[in-house]
């Protein structure tokens, strides 16, 4: 049992994997106006892209990158990373992150009461009562779009309500947050025997009881990934189904000139930089998480002679990534065009 819903819901944007959504920056729009293009994506068998090739001696590691949101209807062809994974001897999983409350069985029952409201603005503050008139105006039109007459929702930070906007958003255009990558990947391993290593960075919350108390009573600068997710839903899902689509039918050159924009950094840094996040241990998650992965590929490439991991895909493109980072210690990065063009 994770400290709260809530909480874990928020620390999900810190979490540097497939979960954490990628975004289109547009400049917002009249609030009478939801301009959005119809997203269209795409369905039936889908090859994935290819798989990157990092590599140091005789020892490999072949890279998948995720992402998320995936076209619903999409069936993903598995047959080349069914293959890679059958000749591994190990199985990476995607960086991510857990909490738990320091506490038995008992502790935590006792803890549920406290975990009510946890999503809620502090001192009863609305909505409509944290934002400017225009935003909260652009707010009721996409909520009453891809929402609903939900009004429990107007009680929540701006942060929560953004997450629950683009979830609704995504599911509305026939996308879903996972595509079922992870699972495949995991049930593969399992087909062929190869073990799975987690790369997960356990938060362990010493006082759960002050912690939710802290968390409930505490102030986010969360008015920007607000905006941003209002400027995506708005405008941006024909980019976020394009990415996806690019995603299933392998078109690395599409997702590499697809804009990423930066909400995603804006929501992270609505929660590193809020009053609680040093007192819950928030601040480093990133940089936390990122060890841990990179020492478990350390570890992995030195005793395997091949290895098949799971990595984000903003963290396999960007200039400022994981991959990158592992081709600045020493390691040879191959995309696949570099393994194309070197074949004979």
């Amino acid at each position: 049992m994770s400290l709260s819903h809530a909480v874990t819901r928020t620390v999900l944007w810190l979490a540097l994997c497939a979960a954490a959504p990628v975004f289109a920056q547009t400049a917002p729009a009249p609030a009478a106006s939801v301009t959005n293009l119809e997203s269209v994506v795409v369905s039936g068998v889908q090859p994935g892209p290819g798989l990157w090739k990092v590599s140091k001696g005789d020892h490999v590691m072949w890279v998948l990158g995720t992402l998320s949101p995936l076209p619903d209807h999409m069936q993903w062809k598995t047959d080349e990373v069914e293959q890679t994974i059958a000749a591994s001897q190990e199985v990476l999983s995607a960086p991510s992150i857990s909490i738990k409350p320091k506490a038995g069985f008992f502790g935590r029952m006792f803890l549920l009461p406290s975990l009510i409201g946890a999503r809620k603005n502090p001192d009863g503050v609305t909505l409509q009562q944290a934002l400017p008139a225009e935003e909260y105006a652009r707010w009721e039109t996409l909520k009453q779009k891809y929402i609903g007459s939900d009004r429990g929702i107007e009680s929540w930070r701006p942060l929560f309500a953004a997450v629950e906007l683009y979830e609704k958003a995504v599911k509305r255009s026939g996308m879903n947050a996972s595509g079922g990558v992870k699972d495949a990947v995991r049930e593969l391993a399992k087909k062929h025997g190869v073990k799975v290593t987690s790369a997960r960075y356990e938060m362990l919350i010493e006082e759960p009881r002050a912690a939710v108390k802290t968390f409930k009573s505490s102030t986010m600068e969360d008015k920007e990934c607000f905006s941003q997710t209002l400027n995506t839903v708005e405008h941006g899902l024909g980019q976020v189904a394009a990415r996806a689509n690019a995603w299933a039918v392998g078109d690395i050159e599409a997702l590499r000139s697809l804009p990423m924009g930066d909400q995603r950094e804006a929501c992270i840094q609505a929660i590193t930089g809020a009053g609680f996040a040093e007192k819950l241990g928030f601040k480093d998650v990133p940089q936390k998480v990122e060890a841990i992965w990179m020492k478990a590929v350390d570890r992995a490439m030195a005793s395997n002679a091949q290895t098949f991991a799971l990595l984000p895909m903003e963290e396999v493109l960007s200039g400022k990534g994981y991959l990158a980072k592992l081709k600045a210690k020493g390691y040879v990065v191959q995309s696949p065009e570099e393994q194309d063009a070197a074949a004979p």
